[in-house]
């Protein structure tokens, strides 16, 4: 007779009655834990090195789950996180709900593993992994640091593979070393989630990540049109484009004509003008022997004193009236009579800042 608790969703423990009245089923049956991983059951009946005990349906399917739960926890590779395009963002416990939505069982459960195969989300995902990885990696659950460093892995992968944005996994990981380092070294394993040796095998795993990004060779197509071939019109306006400026300067290293297209002062200036306000231009004005105004050495000096603006393609979305962060996309079920005046984009930063309580 299954027992309903508080929460009316819970089925609660498990009763059988007996000659001495109604006892609760023991969670973990010590014949299911001698249980070998090979080891079946099939028409309800189990083998142990005593004798046979015909189970019933009931707890067959129960030794069934449980093996499967176990091989699911031992198995490293095994990624926990659910593809869901919207989750239900609560703050507090209700008659109906209890507990909280924390960081961790957003990140499993929002399908962040497809967001980053979209090109316009993969610079968001890489962001929001950054931000975590320097201030809210201990604060995740020991299924969201799994994921976590999944989901990283596939990154690493894919810019090896395509060899797209490696600067920003280069810097991703400097930071994630760095905070792996102080928290083994400095802090110990009184803040980390699962056993210490697991937190040096992935500082490891990132050390070798740098290494293989450290040492990635882009391939050179000598077939069809390259950048050179292009006028030099429609090379300034690629370099309008970015809102980047180490792009800029990267884009500059390729060929001479480049160099100085991206060394012109009004597409620094362009830069300095939309990420950053004029008040910050008068506290930190940079004039050259002339009386110009270096903006090249502006922009470099005001991106230390003041954070840029971020752009990216796709973000995801909060519905204030909903309460429900969701890719914008996929939509959710919102019960607003004007659902699109109740949205409101979602920066890395936002995202982490929900679950602040």
């Amino acid at each position: 007779m299954p027992f309903l608790g508080q929460d009316w969703r819970s089925p609660g423990w498990s009763w059988i009655k007996t000659e001495d009245g109604w006892k609760r089923c023991e969670s973990c049956n010590p014949e299911l834990g001698r249980e070998s991983s090979q080891c079946s059951l099939s028409h309800g009946v189990m083998l142990n090195s005593e004798d046979e005990e015909i189970f019933n349906n009931e707890e067959c399917e129960y030794a069934s789950k449980k093996r499967k739960k176990d091989h699911f926890r031992n198995d490293t590779n095994t990624q926990s996180f659910y593809r869901e395009k919207w989750i239900y963002v609560h703050k507090e416990s209700t008659k109906e709900r209890h507990g909280y939505c924390t960081l961790g069982e957003a990140f499993n459960r929002l399908d962040f593993s497809s967001a980053i195969q979209d090109i316009r989300r993969f610079t968001y995902v890489v962001k929001l992994l950054q931000l975590i990885a320097k201030s809210q990696l201990t604060s995740l659950s020991g299924v969201a640091q799994k994921n976590y460093f999944n989901i990283l892995d596939k990154i690493v992968q894919k810019v090896l593979c395509d060899h797209q944005n490696p600067r920003l996994i280069k810097n991703l990981l400097q930071d994630l070393s760095s905070t792996l380092c102080t928290l083994i070294r400095g802090v110990g394993k009184s803040v980390l989630v699962g056993n210490i040796n697991i937190w040096i095998c992935r500082l490891e795993t990132v050390l070798n990540w740098q290494q293989q990004l450290q040492n990635l060779q882009m391939t050179k197509v000598n077939d069809g049109l390259t950048l050179s071939d292009l006028p030099l019109h429609t090379l300034s306006n690629i370099l309008h484009r970015f809102s980047d400026g180490w792009d800029v300067v990267t884009l500059g290293q390729v060929t001479p004509t480049l160099y100085v297209l991206s060394e012109d002062r009004q597409l620094w200036k362009k830069l300095c003008q939309y990420h950053f306000a004029e008040k910050q231009f008068c506290r930190h004005l940079i004039l050259s022997e002339k009386g110009h105004v270096e903006w090249k050495l502006m922009y470099f000096t005001l991106q230390k004193y003041y954070p840029t603006k971020e752009q990216y393609g796709d973000t995801l979305h909060f519905c204030r009236h909903c309460s429900i962060l969701f890719w914008k996309d996929s939509g959710h079920p919102c019960t607003a009579a004007d659902p699109d005046s109740c949205f409101t984009p979602v920066s890395p930063q936002h995202f982490i800042d929900l679950f602040k309580f």
